[in-house]
């Protein structure tokens, strides 16, 4: 029996604000909070790992060594760059030469995420 990923954490200064945006972006629901200020989202699918937004005093410095990949699931991939960019995404540098099949963008807090060019299907339910 192997391990699955269940949770991906990610430190802000602002888990509400940050996991109320994500779940704009991923058409996420909050699936839980803690004591300590952490929010959790998800889709509320048992197979699909959640977002956990735990709360850092400090800002983000450096970038990131694991960050999220998203793909758009109703639309081309330029409409939903301009779908994340009228969200708050902001472009983001980290050495891409400019002929990439992706974008590569951060989040309101500075954490980079990619979105991919290819079309997934949107879960059903």
């Amino acid at each position: 029996m192997a391990c699955r990923i269940t949770e991906l954490v990610l430190d802000c200064r602002d888990p509400e604000a940050l996991a109320a945006w994500w779940c704009r972006v991923l058409d996420y629901r909050v699936v839980g909070r803690e004591d300590d200020g952490s929010v959790e989202i998800g889709s509320g699918e048992p197979w699909q790992p959640t977002i956990v937004f735990g709360a850092s005093a400090g800002p983000k410095r450096e970038k990131l060594r694991l960050h999220l990949d998203v793909n758009p699931t109703d639309r081309d991939q330029a409409a939903e760059l301009d779908r994340l960019l009228g969200l708050g995404a902001k472009p983001a540098d980290v050495g891409q030469t400019g002929d990439e099949g992706w974008h590569v963008l951060s989040d309101p807090e500075g954490n980079e995420f990619c979105l991919l060019a290819t079309r997934v299907a949107a879960p059903s339910g």
